[in-house]
Formats: C-alpha cells, structure tokens, sequence
C-alpha cells in the first residue's frame, strides 16, 4: 500500500475535478473563500511541478445565482442559455484568480461527439499537451450552451475520467460533497464506514453506490462509479475526496490516505472488500 501512495504522491499530469456543491453555497452564489483556497493550493501544485488540469462545474450553477433564479431551469433552452451567462462568469474569476499567483489558463469546452470522432478527438489531445507544454492550465467543462442528450456527458464526472484518458494523466482526483464511497449510505446508517481502497469495481461495489447528494449539481456516487470505470481501465488513479477544504490536496500529495482510492488497472492490493471497509 505504502507503494500506490507513493505514486500518487509522485504523479506528474494531475487532473482535480471540482462539482458545483463545491463552489457554491447553498443558495447557488459562488463560494468565493473556497474558490479562493482550491486556486492557491492547484497554483502551488503547479509550483511544485505538476501538470494540472482543472475540470470544473458550475456554469449552470453559478448562472442560476447571477441571474437570481430559484432553483436550476428545466428546459434545455433554458439550461444552455443560462449555461452561457454562467461560463463567462465562471472564467472570469478563474483566470483573475490564477492570474494573482502569476498563472495562465485556457478555456477548453468539450461535448461526447468531440471524443467519438477520431480526427476531433486527436485535436483535443493535441490541444491539451501544446497548452501543458505552454506551461498553461486547462479549465475544462462541458459545453452546455449547445450540448443536448445526443452529445453531452451528462456529469462532468464522467468528463473528467475522459479527459483522464485523453492526456494520460497519472492521477484524477474528484472533490465533492461526497467525501468517500462508504459500505453503507452515511445519510442513513451513522455506522457507515469509509472504504479507504477499491482494488477492482465490482457488482458489489456498484451497488454502494446512492444517489446524487446535493440538489446543485447532477453527479452522484452512481456518476463517481462509472468515472472510476473509465480512468482505472485507462491506466488512471483514481480519488474521491471532499472538497470543503482544497487543501486536503496537499494530504494526497503528502502520501496520506485520504477518501476512496480507486486502483488503476494492473494495480492489485491482496485484500477483499470487508478486509479494506
């Protein structure tokens, strides 16, 4: 075990995906003192030497409480237009944010289809590593404004395992209001454990899986599952963490466990899931 944290601590290409309950509070407006903390902390990772690239929600969210709306819009006219005030506003704060710690960073929106067409997809990759190479940071979301069924993602938890695939990332850490995959749901069972590795997803462990926990975002544990699918069978470790603090980013990168370790594929642990839960 003391081996796998000590890759994740070491790994190079990061991607940190951060989900609407994370940067906003729960009348919608934007959490500015965590927005805050999550760029000092992604800014100092860079420092370190670390390619990272940031996966964020919001714009839907961050629309919803710029305009003063009661609750997120139904229709997809109305998401995709709403999507559009929220993404300006969204980019406008992250890059005066990163800009403060002497950072630069690149709007990249993506829809399914970009990644099902092979010629679209290599420029997608290609885009990303000239930005790497440039010493830039990535934001990446879903397109929004013109995704509809037939070509969106859907979470951006699952965005973010893709994204995983398409750079080679070493290491993707999701920061929720989900903290962990528990063997019972917390919200209903106190007793309800962490379970600290997942060597392998399984029927068991999809059945783990709740529903969404935030009524501001659309991902869930059911979303982090199938994300875990996607990155670990691409070569990708996998974190699920809470992101009420960012700076539990730094625990990772010190080798401490933290939340739900989903092992890459090749990657094996001798233990069953009531010895690790």
């Amino acid at each position: 075990m003391d081996k796998i944290l000590n890759e994740v601590k070491n790994a190079k290409r990061i991607i940190v995906k951060v989900g609407t309950s994370t940067l906003t509070h729960s009348n919608g407006k934007l959490n500015l003192k965590r927005i805050e903390c999550l760029v000092r902390v992604l800014s100092d990772l860079k420092n370190e030497g670390k390619e990272v690239i940031l996966v964020t929600s919001g714009a839907i969210g961050v629309g919803v409480g710029k305009l003063g709306l009661s609750e997120r819009p139904r229709t997809t006219r109305e998401k995709q237009a709403i999507a559009a005030v929220g993404q300006c506003e969204l980019m406008f704060l992250y890059d005066k944010l990163f800009s403060e710690y002497g950072h630069i960073v690149a709007q990249i929106l993506l829809t399914k289809d970009v990644v099902e067409e092979e010629h679209r997809k290599q420029n997608a990759i290609n885009t990303f590593n000239t930005l790497l190479e440039f010493n830039i940071i990535p934001i990446v979301n879903e397109n929004d404004t013109v995704a509809v069924e037939e070509i969106e993602f859907g979470d951006n938890d699952t965005l973010s395992a893709v994204v995983g695939k398409l750079v080679n990332a070493d290491l993707l850490i999701i920061l929720s209001d989900i903290d962990a995959l528990y063997d019972a749901d917390p919200r209903v069972n106190k007793n309800a454990k962490p379970i600290p590795v997942v060597t392998e997803i399984t029927d068991e462990i999809r059945l783990l899986a709740g529903g969404a926990g935030s009524n501001r975002g659309v991902g869930g544990m059911i979303t982090k599952i199938s994300a875990a699918e996607i990155a670990c069978e691409s070569g990708v470790n996998m974190i699920i963490a809470s992101g009420e603090d960012p700076r539990i980013l730094y625990d990772i990168f010190e080798g401490k466990q933290v939340g739900t370790l989903f092992l890459k594929k090749g990657q094996h642990i001798v233990r069953s899931l009531a010895e690790i839960s």
